[in-house]
């Protein structure tokens, strides 16, 4: 982590990673393109999640999730920041000279190899179908269905540990604690994400969220009795309310709000 001289009182409390891990300041151009985020709107213009807007203009990395290229050794030219995403990426060379952005495991250094092959050892970077891959190892990158490409455990630190494997389907426990089943067949890569302080950042201004998209947040106790089921009254009051509601007054804290899904049925213990 990286702190700074108290210049500010800002200053002060800010804590960052540590970026000199980094190689490469500006982004492979041919893999990045613009796009309009959608700031929290749906297709309709409408806000369906509050507090999101603004931000500083920032470039699309195409990432590699489909991992197509198999049985072809890679070298990571470069490690790169994506302002997308919370792990870093590296900028791989295929033994065929394309180049492709993908997800850096932690330890993942410039020069390193990596291979995405059924036979490929049991290394950080290499990706394997889960068959292949020994019990308890941790990986990242899942497929939910072979060809569909990595959905599971991308983001910085994370890393789902392989439990057991029997029949046509494999355990999986993912950081939220959750115990999954997804096929054998299925692809992951070895290792965690990179930038495992991530969770430890401190934001430490307002400056720096407005930066990244995030709005201002309103507490709703010091709205009015019309804006928020916690506004209202003289001063700082209680809730007055038995359970706690969002602004719509709907219950919340202790709700399950997950509908059902057809995937249900590979979930074998619901997260913590």
């Amino acid at each position: 982590m990286k702190k700074y001289n108290p210049t500010s009182p800002g200053r002060r409390q800010g804590e960052m990673v540590d970026t000199r891990v980094l190689t490469k300041k500006a982004p492979e151009r041919a893999l990045t393109f613009g796009f309009q985020r959608a700031v929290g709107r749906n297709a309709f213009g409408r806000i369906t999640m509050r507090h999101r807007g603004g931000g500083a203009k920032r470039r699309f990395r195409a990432v590699d999730f489909s991992y197509d290229k198999k049985d072809m050794p890679a070298v990571v030219e470069a490690l790169e920041y994506d302002p997308n995403r919370t792990s870093w990426i590296a900028l791989a060379r295929y033994l065929d000279g394309e180049r492709r952005y993908v997800l850096a495991p932690q330890g993942l250094a410039v020069g390193a190899r990596f291979i995405v092959s059924a036979k490929a050892p049991i290394a950080a970077g290499n990706r394997l179908p889960i068959a292949a891959i020994p019990v308890g190892t941790y990986i990242f990158n899942v497929e939910l269905a072979p060809g569909r490409g990595a959905q599971l455990v991308r983001s910085a630190g994370a890393g789902a540990q392989l439990l057991a494997g029997e029949g046509s389907y494999a355990q999986l426990k993912l950081p939220s604690g959750e115990i999954r089943m997804v096929p054998m067949t299925a692809w992951a890569t070895i290792g965690s994400p990179s930038n495992p302080e991530h969770s430890l950042m401190t934001i430490g201004k307002a400056g720096r969220n407005r930066h990244r998209g995030v709005r201002p947040t309103v507490r709703g106790s010091v709205m009015n009795p019309r804006d928020h089921p916690y506004g209202g009254g003289e001063g700082r009051t209680q809730r007055g309310t038995k359970r706690p509601k969002t602004a719509w007054g709907k219950i919340t804290g202790g709700v399950k709000t997950r509908k059902p899904q057809r995937s249900d049925q590979f979930i074998l213990k619901r997260r913590s």
